[in-house]
């Protein structure tokens, strides 16, 4: 039953999409070349020296049809072909200069055009589309790629700026942060580094590629807090937030830490539901208005782990 609901959203998603895709197709991508001919030149320049073949795989365009655009192509000057080493029957496509000069000018009527019907959105409105989008992407093309490596790796020499960076971008871009929210994060960071007897801080690895961080700071002998808890929007979907938080969590159990405690703030749903599932319980609340000039809700959340084993 669920799956069917699930597959008639879908359905009302496509149907909404169609349209929006159809009036950009339409107003972007009909100038000066029709949508199929203005992806074959973008394949063309992304892809340079596939073949016809390739083309036909990627963009599903029929044979014939694209046979008959790139013989015009190629009348015109925008393309060149070059006969494969490997395949004597294949023929390597590239963009002439001209070729290359048409592509970067339909990109930039692209990005103007796309500018102006996307102007009414926020930035951090923008953001939530964007990650959406990529999101949708993730889901749908993860069981055809290669499982990606996650390591989680002890904190090393130019990660503390990535940690507030990455923390600046992602409350600036979703929650509308102030810079002095980067401050206040780069502030607790660099006395971290100074000091950080009794803690850690990890940082998350997709590929070799940074994804994400946590850190424990000690109280004292007892007790620690969970610091710099944040994940990079692309790799959302993999467990990497869980495996952050399972090693932090683990660590305080080595060190016979008593007491964990963190601070986080109440529109995090995600997170707030990754504390209440390890037992972490709401203790705390107190307003913001510093970060964004809107009222946030802080929230502590604590766990003892005096009977943990």
């Amino acid at each position: 039953m669920k799956k069917t609901l699930y597959i008639e959203k879908i359905r009302k998603f496509n149907r909404y999409y169609a349209n929006i895709l159809g009036k950009i197709d339409q107003d972007i991508y009909n100038k000066p070349y029709p949508l199929t001919e203005a992806r074959i030149i973008a394949e063309l320049y992304y892809n340079s020296g596939c073949t016809s073949k390739e083309i036909i795989e990627v963009l599903g365009v029929d044979r014939g049809f694209l046979s008959r655009i790139l013989q015009r192509f190629e009348e015109e000057q925008i393309i060149t072909k070059k006969q494969s080493a490997e395949d004597k029957r294949q023929f390597n496509l590239y963009l002439t200069t001209i070729g290359e000069e048409t592509f970067r000018k339909m990109e930039i009527d692209a990005n103007s055009e796309l500018t102006k019907i996307f102007q009414h959105l926020s930035e951090p409105e923008m953001a939530a589309l964007v990650s959406s989008m990529e999101r949708v992407e993730s889901i749908y093309t993860k069981n055809e790629k290669e499982k990606p490596t996650v390591i989680i790796r002890p904190f090393q020499l130019g990660d503390v700026g990535y940690v507030a960076q990455l923390h600046g971008e992602f409350y600036g871009n979703h929650h509308g942060f102030f810079q002095i929210f980067e401050y206040y994060v780069m502030k607790g960071l660099t006395e971290f580094v100074y000091d950080s007897s009794g803690g850690e801080l990890w940082i998350a690895e997709v590929n070799g590629e940074r994804a994400g961080s946590i850190a424990i700071v000690q109280d004292d002998a007892n007790a620690a807090q969970i610091r710099w808890f944040i994940l990079d929007n692309h790799y959302q979907g993999l467990g990497i937030g869980t495996k952050l938080f399972e090693t932090a969590f683990n660590f305080c159990k080595e060190q016979n830490y008593k007491h964990i405690y963190l601070w986080t703030i109440s529109m995090l749903n995600a997170a707030r539901h990754l504390y209440a599932k390890y037992g972490f319980t709401l203790k705390e609340e107190k307003e913001n208005s510093v970060w964004c000039g809107e009222r946030l809700i802080e929230e502590r959340w604590d766990i003892e782990l005096s009977d943990e084993k």
